[in-house]
């Protein structure tokens, strides 16, 4: 004796396989799927490298601001400075070009 399934269940088991797929595809191409998870690591690993460069950059920055300010004044970092900016040359030197 066999039994046949009716159309009503053959309907309702395609729309579950339906469901399915969708939620399936969704897991793993969604906006909250595991691609684009993996693609926001990605990106929060970039955006560390990169604070991390600029925070050194600032540090120097604050390192050489500190250097020259009144509290504490580099006689050398100054010199270097007036030659760079001002193209400041002592009378006993010789430039060569």
């Amino acid at each position: 004796m066999t039994q046949r399934l009716s159309i009503s269940a053959i309907i309702f088991f395609v729309v579950m396989i339906l469901l399915g797929v969708y939620f399936a595809f969704a897991a793993v191409q969604g906006p909250s799927g595991i691609l684009r998870r993996v693609q926001l690591q990605a990106e929060t690993q970039d955006l560390i490298a990169q604070r991390d460069r600029l925070q050194a950059e600032v540090d120097r920055m604050r390192n050489l601001t500190r250097r020259l300010s009144d509290d504490f004044l580099d006689l050398d970092l100054l010199d270097e400075r007036a030659r760079d900016v001002l193209g400041l040359v002592r009378a006993d030197e010789v430039i060569i070009r």
